[in-house]
């Protein structure tokens, strides 16, 4: 059971990762906006007017809520990624595992401020989408959950990343090889329907796919996928992370020597 300690000590860790973000915004958050305005310009505008209408909604439309969950997606996760390898990296960690605070308290403060800054910068992209965009928000509890657990996982797989990780190289290995790929062939740009046959089960077991489909879903109303199945997709994912990087922190896992 949590007392006052583990609640102040949760406050300090959650103040610390969002002040950290906050303090240097034009190289945390400005960068999110310009790039996504540049896909908007050039994917929505200029090529997009050319491919014409994806699934009977135009294609900026359609793309707009896959760009936006895209940021979200890589701030959560390099947040985290880069917080906590620092820490291990200036051995400050040692002293807050060896305070008297559970590992869950640590984990949800680190995931916590991955989640913020994903959310923050999630919101600024889709408010830029907004303009250039003709969506509204259809299903508001759709949007706000996906929202949620697409921070939530991808901040819970950037604290994996940097418990492993033994150097600075390492935590850049995976949103290169791994990340990426899985973000550019999750939806965002296409509708698995324009897939062969064989592609598209294939497309089935990258879980950015349910992600992106069902944000989209709470803005247009059209989804590759069933929006239950994809939110339980995603909150399966969720616990399983949570489950593993409890664990790895529990045990110390790349921390104690």
């Amino acid at each position: 059971m949590y007392t006052r300690s583990h609640l102040i000590a949760f406050n300090t860790i959650l103040s610390k990762e969002i002040f950290r973000f906050m303090r240097i915004w034009p190289q945390t958050v400005l960068p999110a906006a310009v790039t996504t305005s540049l896909y908007f310009l050039i994917f929505g505008n200029l090529i997009g007017s050319r491919i014409g209408p994806m699934d009977g909604i135009s294609y900026m439309d359609y793309i707009v809520p896959g760009v936006a969950l895209m940021s979200v997606i890589t701030n959560a996760y390099s947040n985290v990624v880069a917080s906590f390898y620092s820490a291990k990296f200036q051995r400050n960690i040692e002293e807050l595992i060896t305070a008297p605070v559970p590992p869950s308290v640590i984990l949800l403060g680190y995931v916590g401020g991955g989640i913020f800054r994903g959310l923050a910068v999630g919101a600024l992209v889709t408010g830029i989408g907004m303009l250039f965009s003709n969506l509204s928000f259809l299903y508001p509890w759709v949007i706000v959950s996906v929202f949620t657990l697409t921070a939530g996982l991808f901040a819970l797989a950037g604290f994996i990343n940097a418990v492993y990780a033994n150097s600075f190289d390492a935590i850049s290995i995976v949103p290169n090889f791994v990340l990426t790929p899985l973000v550019y062939l999750g939806g965002v740009f296409y509708s698995i329907n324009l897939l062969p046959p064989f592609w598209q089960k294939v497309s089935l077991g990258n879980p950015v796919l349910y992600m992106v489909n069902a944000f989209r879903y709470g803005f247009i109303g059209v989804s590759d996928i069933p929006v239950l199945e994809a939110l339980a997709v995603i909150a399966g994912v969720v616990v399983f992370l949570a489950v593993w990087a409890y664990w790895l922190l529990r045990r110390g896992t790349g921390i104690k020597t």
